[in-house]
């Protein structure tokens, strides 16, 4: 058996399981007195912790279970917390069976961090021979009257003697409380189970049970396929939508910048009118002949020239040359005057 003082380290038990009572050695060095209530909420003695016990079944240990030791843990400033699990055979005597086994309860308690020390096949009412023996100073347990094992409160002799400290029941969870609801929906965990890959002879279930409740696994699946299916075409419509609503707005505004280009160029002051106006005009122009003038111009005469002789076109009535000398002669006068003229 290892030796433990009570005043061990609390460390010990936030780095390693809590010890077993069996397998460790309470020896106080300072004389083991009495304490009251209120002296244990002063702090004193200073020499020791405050030894304070509670005990229960804790089967399906959880929060509930939890949070009593928490209580009981932090009821002194300095305490030092021994945790009572009652074995099967006391616990299928006087309460019921348990779902888990005292190995494993025990086990459970020992995990707990507000457990200084597991004691294992505890009474199921204390005597005082079991409070001297592990050093009790007080015992912790919710003020609820406990009939039990032919008594009206297994706690009463406890509180006579000035040693008890009641604890706060944690409503809307309990063993009990999880023990129904498994009850309540025993298809529901029985096909779970069978699905993880017990068999119907471990789950205690019948033939006809177990192909109904395989059957009910297998429309389970084909349902969430469907709801699958059903969620991935909602997906795809809505993307579909998404889509048609970002082509219809393009489309909009195309076809709006189209409308726009088309009256900048055809409509009543478009560019292609101007054009057309501009094109038709050169056309016009280029088919029109030029007109001659009305009337030409005059020669502006010198004014040192002496005006032309007016000639006289009449016929003027003369008689032949007499010879061929005088019509030369009167040819070349003719010439002379020509010359004269220009």
């Amino acid at each position: 058996m290892a030796f433990l003082p009570d005043e061990y380290p609390r460390v010990w038990t936030l780095t390693a399981p809590a010890p077993f009572a069996d397998e460790v050695s309470c020896q106080c060095q300072a004389p083991h007195e009495k304490l009251t209530i209120a002296q244990a909420r002063l702090g004193t003695p200073v020499d020791r912790p405050v030894r304070v016990y509670a005990d229960g079944i804790f089967d399906l240990f959880h929060s509930g279970h939890a949070r009593a030791l928490m209580q009981a843990k932090t009821l002194f400033p300095n305490s030092y917390l021994l945790v009572g699990v009652c074995s099967d055979n006391l616990t299928h005597k006087f309460k019921g069976f348990t779902v888990m086994n005292e190995a494993e309860r025990y086990e459970a308690l020992r995990h707990c961090r507000y457990v200084d020390e597991v004691i294992r096949d505890a009474p199921w009412t204390l005597t005082p021979e079991f409070l001297e023996k592990h050093k009790i100073d007080f015992v912790a347990h919710d003020d609820i009257p406990y009939s039990s094992a032919g008594s009206d409160d297994v706690y009463k002799h406890i509180k006579e003697a000035g040693m008890f400290v009641p604890t706060q029941r944690t409503e809307g969870i309990s063993t009990s409380d999880i023990i129904t609801r498994i009850v309540r929906d025993y298809d529901v965990y029985a096909r779970r189970n069978l699905q993880r890959g017990y068999t119907a002879k471990e789950l205690n279930v019948s033939f006809i049970n177990e192909k109904k409740y395989r059957f009910q696994n297998q429309v389970d699946k084909m349902k969430e396929k469907v709801k699958t299916v059903e969620e991935r075409s909602k997906e795809f419509v809505n993307r579909v939508e998404e889509k048609s609503h970002d082509l219809i707005q393009k489309w909009e505004e195309k076809s709006r910048e189209f409308i726009g280009n088309f009256l900048e160029l055809f409509g009543p002051d478009g560019a292609w009118k101007q054009m057309f106006q501009e094109r038709s005009s050169r056309m016009l122009q280029a088919l029109s002949p030029k007109q001659s003038p009305v009337s030409s111009p005059t020669r502006s005469r010198s004014p040192s020239r002496s005006p032309s002789p007016t000639f006289s076109w009449l016929p003027i009535k003369s008689s032949p040359p007499s010879s061929p000398k005088a019509a030369s002669a009167s040819i070349s006068s003719l010439s002379e005057g020509d010359e004269d003229e220009k």
